[in-house]
């Protein structure tokens, strides 16, 4: 074992809980920060514990023009610098101090309120500093719609839904409670006439026009009714944990909506939600911050691999803790992805502690391949067997694979005013469906078999023309690249495929031997691969190579070593965001990203001289690697 890959594995050997899970920080953007600061104000508690450090974290990430970004050294972003700007006066920062000045400076220079999105507005309207006038409608009937009607609930992501709920209780109550402090200042006066008017044009501008005129009717018969309904499918939803979704929008959101609906912060589902937050809070530094969601099941599936590619056994303590936690956490019980599936037991993993009723179909292929590199066979036989049979179950009509949802593809959702806070449809992804296909690989289903040739036909259709794959729930087209590559050579098939993602990763490499990317290559695609080199995206490249039979090539040699030289003390610094949460709206910088795969990445010529392989696609990726060479 290399030197840096045995300063690698001890960092991760420390840092394994004792009851086998790895897990670390999923650090955002300030506006989780902010907007809990809002619910705290919203909710009339008191901010004195959190005051000092949510003020130092806010102005530790302000940037030197004033503003606060969606992601690091990414573009400023107008909403988040309202939100932050907002709840730096409500924990009493001097509105005439620098940083505030320079943030209002930043508000007023791209628009002020008026330009920001609807969710910003819609904090903004709590405290009655924007009118309710200006927020799409949502109304609360759409609990009648049944799962087969366009826009019923079901229509939108399971993350979506989540939030959508509460809000349209939200927003049918029309709110105002005192935020404490004037803003005034953030509205342009050229633009104060545009705020009580939804934007938009078409049939759906029109229709929520319609149903403002339906909500300013004296009396609305099934009102009261939709509301109760809605109240009682949020509280069906609340996770072990307190949390919704286990995630932070539709969590906040329904705290206020349910403290709308008469339950008091002493309610026990309104102190099951707060206190659950606790869990959440990051304290370092000084600072204080509210993460917007945590990844132990992930985090760990991703650590055993690592460590099983460095030659762990699978008898090895580490090893047996971890394969034993995990097989705990798996789901059998139903959820939501039973709107469109008809299996009755689950079988699978979710990306957190308690989120139970939202199993994914991501995590559990990984976590299966996890079981399977990692666990000895008559221990983890069952589990995987149930995993197995319920992604099998998932698979969209399209022959890809959702995160969540099983068809839940209809765009129809994006055109409504209310879709401007990012992804609000759970459709196939390129690298979910290579995960399930590197799952399918490992257990030796066939090329013939019709389940593994519709998720080739889709991998093989959404294959960029310069050979690159989208990564959805990564950044970006290098993630997508590596998920693909690994899928299809786990099948053993698809060479010209996995030779054309070869030729674009090499295509990317930096100067300086590693890879990277930006966020922004969601918004424009001309940077796709393009960015200062991480290590993440370095190692992802990296084992993307050795997957295509080149990790001789002078390229992934030249990334092997941009990883050696930039260890330090066992681990690699990374503060980019790396991770993908909403395309275009909200990223996440993983910390345990930084770490575990480039650990993958070294031990990636043992994991190459383990893989059964054919002689045939050994012949094959030999040919492959020195046609690139």
């Amino acid at each position: 074992m290399s030197e840096a890959l045995r300063a690698g594995v001890e960092w991760l050997l420390a840092r394994q809980h004792a009851d086998g899970w790895w897990t670390d920080e999923l650090e955002t953007n300030v506006t989780m920060t902010a907007e809990h600061v809002l619910l705290l104000r919203f909710l009339g508690l008191p901010h004195d514990q959190i005051r000092d450090g949510a003020i130092a974290h806010f102005l530790r990430h302000q940037r030197e023009d004033g503003s606060w970004a969606l992601y690091y050294d990414g573009p400023a972003d107008l909403s988040t610098t309202i939100e932050t700007y907002v709840a730096l006066k409500v924990l009493g920062v001097d509105a005439t101090s620098q940083p505030m000045r320079k943030a209002l400076g930043v508000i007023q220079r791209l628009g002020g309120l008026a330009e920001a999105r609807v969710f910003t507005k819609i904090w903004l309207a709590l405290f009655g500093k924007y009118p309710w006038s200006g927020i799409p409608t949502m109304p609360p009937e759409l609990i009648y719609l049944p799962s087969r009607v366009p826009l019923n609930l079901f229509s939108f992501s399971c993350w979506a839904r989540g939030t959508i709920a509460p809000l349209t209780i939200v927003i049918s109550r029309r709110p105002v409670r005192s935020l404490g402090v004037g803003v005034d200042e953030i509205t342009l006066d050229r633009t104060r006439a545009q705020l009580g008017r939804v934007r938009g044009s078409g049939f759906f501008f029109w229709l929520d026009a319609l149903l403002k005129l339906y909500e300013r009717l004296p009396v609305k018969i099934a009102r009261n009714d939709a509301r109760r309904r809605m109240t009682r499918w949020i509280v069906e939803r609340q996770e072990a944990d307190g949390s919704w979704g286990g995630i932070q929008p539709p969590w906040v959101y329904s705290l206020i909506a349910l403290n709308l609906e008469g339950m008091s912060v002493d309610h026990p589902v309104m102190r099951k939600g707060l206190e659950g937050m606790n869990r959440f809070v990051v304290e370092d530094d000084g600072g204080w911050r509210f993460s917007a969601c945590m990844s132990p099941v992930w985090d760990t599936a991703w650590a055993v691999r690592a460590l099983a590619a460095a030659g762990f056994a699978r008898q090895d303590p580490v090893m047996r803790r971890a394969i034993s936690w995990m097989l705990q956490e798996q789901i059998t019980g139903g959820g939501d992805w039973q709107i469109r599936c008809d299996l009755r037991e689950c079988g699978g993993w979710a990306f957190e502690f308690d989120n139970d009723i939202y199993p994914d179909v991501d995590d559990t292929a990984v976590v299966v391949l996890a079981l399977l590199e990692g666990g000895e066979g008559y221990i983890v036989r069952d589990a995987v067997d149930k995993a197995v049979r319920w992604t099998i179950a998932m698979r969209s009509s399209n022959g890809g694979w959702a995160a969540f949802d099983r068809d839940n593809t209809n765009e129809i959702a994006y055109r409504i005013p209310f879709a401007d806070f990012g992804a609000m449809i759970d459709p196939p992804s390129e690298d979910v469906t290579a995960h399930v296909l590197e799952m399918l690989g490992a257990l030796n289903y066939k090329v013939r078999d019709p389940l593994v040739q519709s998720g080739l036909t889709y991998l093989w259709r959404t294959q960029k023309p310069d050979g690159s794959w989208f990564g959805r729930w990564g950044v970006n087209y290098i993630y997508g690249t590596w998920c693909s590559i690994y899928g299809l050579a786990a099948l053993r098939t698809g060479e010209s495929m996995i030779e054309r993602g070869a030729r674009w990763l090499l295509g990317m490499q930096n100067a300086d031997g590693g890879w990277g990317e930006t966020c922004q290559s969601y918004v424009d695609p001309s940077f796709a691969g393009v960015g200062p080199s991480t290590a993440s995206q370095t190692a992802w490249a990296v084992m993307g190579l050795q997957r295509a039979g080149l990790g001789d090539h002078p390229a992934c040699v030249r990334g092997l070593d941009f990883l050696r030289e930039r260890q330090d003390n066992g681990t690699w610094p990374e503060p980019e965001h790396t991770g993908t949460g909403f395309p275009r709206d909200f990223y996440i910088n993983y910390h345990m990203y930084r770490h575990i795969f480039p650990v993958m990445a070294l031990a990636g010529d043992r994991m190459q001289r383990h893989q059964v392989t054919s002689d045939a696609v050994a012949r094959s990726l030999d040919a492959l690697g020195s046609k690139l060479a």
